[in-house]
């Protein structure tokens, strides 16, 4: 893997943006050959997943590495009105995982809704395009 020069960042305002620019780029490029390797990796990843069962062993040794394949259960939502009833009869606001729909909020927000207990936060990026 290469290694990442890193630069100094220019006092210069439009210096600063240049790098950013030509930084994101690289990166964004990068990360398309990441992606590649990753897509790769998955096709690997269901070959052995299929094949391995289908051989009738357990797993597979190379020179490298070893594969198994490792089953595991995992829950999930099969009726989400009885789900979501019997969180409301007994509190168990456990089983769910704290986050908000971002969508459903701003929509409701649009229609001059208040929501109880929603603030709002103001996030601050940068918008960067190249320059004509």
């Amino acid at each position: 893997m290469a290694k990442v020069a890193v630069k100094k960042i220019p006092k210069n305002l439009g210096d600063a943006v240049d790098l950013y620019y030509k930084t994101r780029t690289e990166r964004l490029a990068a990360q398309k050959e990441v992606d590649k390797l990753e897509e790769f990796e998955k096709q690997l990843k269901e070959h052995l997943i299929e094949s391995i069962p289908k051989s009738k062993i357990e797993g597979v040794k190379g020179k490298l590495a070893l594969a198994q394949i490792v089953r595991k259960v995992v829950p999930t939502i099969g009726d989400d009105t009885k789900f979501y009833a019997y969180i409301k009869k007994t509190g168990a606001f456990d089983l769910l995982q704290r986050r908000l729909n971002t969508k459903a909020v701003e929509e409701r927000w649009a229609a001059k809704k208040n929501i109880p207990g929603i603030e709002e936060f103001q996030s601050v990026t940068v918008s960067i395009t190249k320059a004509k």
